[in-house]
């Protein structure tokens, strides 16, 4: 069985981890090399990163930290910024689907589920199912699904739009947006057997959830979790 794996996200803005709710109201967190190296001791599977006002400001990514947090940890380090869908089938080609993670945040509006861009100022108008299916077909070999609607809520995670998703799509499956707890964890895991790994940031970064912790409770709940 493979395990399913727990990632933390930072969002950096201004060389700083941040978080808000919804997109919104974004507070000072840490230094992201400290918190990086903190994750990495305490049973993190992997980091995944967004320079969230990258694509606002029009310049590239924060390498120099990249640079920084890649030289002190250990676990795979996963980096969200692309504006140009090419680069998805370019990547695939010369790294392999493997290496190739489709990030998208996905909020409802009229009752469909958009892609939104700009850390999640701009609505595309893109249908966010169709997206997605368009970028496994062209390479990409797993997705983080970003739910707006229940970012940083803390009532559990999206699971209406993790369900679509895995209906249209048949590659591994980050969840992101809503934990608040290890219950929420558990439920993703147990009745969502398509979601591969749950995500979060506030629940971490304030240690209100342990990550040894949550995976000692989902392995004694029948989950299996590298520990």
């Amino acid at each position: 069985m493979i395990t399913k794996r727990i990632i933390p996200c930072l969002d950096v803005k201004d060389g700083r981890v941040v978080k808000g709710v919804n997109f919104a109201g974004l507070q000072d967190m840490a230094d992201p090399v400290e918190m990086a190296r903190y994750y990495n001791a305490a049973g993190a599977d992997e980091l995944v990163f967004y320079d969230i006002t990258a694509s606002v400001e029009g310049r590239t990514i924060f390498t120099d930290i990249l640079r920084r947090v890649a030289s002190e940890i250990f676990i795979p380090l996963t980096v969200g910024a692309i504006k140009n869908p090419a680069i998805i089938s370019a990547a695939a080609q010369r790294y392999g689907n493997q290496c190739v993670v489709l990030s998208a945040d996905i909020k409802r509006v009229d009752g469909k589920f958009k892609l939104f861009t700009k850390g999640g100022r701009e609505n595309t108008g893109i249908d966010a199912l169709d997206w997605l299916e368009h970028g496994v077909k062209n390479g990409a070999g797993e997705l983080v699904v970003n739910s707006i609607d229940t970012d940083g809520v803390k009532n559990g995670f999206d699971l209406e739009l993790l369900d679509a998703v895995a209906q249209r799509c048949a590659v591994p499956i980050i969840a992101s947006g809503g934990a608040g707890k290890m219950d929420d964890f558990k439920e993703l895991f147990l009745n969502h057997p398509r979601v591969d790994a749950g995500l979060a940031a506030s629940i971490f970064h304030t240690k209100q959830v342990d990550i040894r912790d949550l995976k000692l409770y989902l392995r004694e709940n029948g989950v299996e979790m590298r520990v």
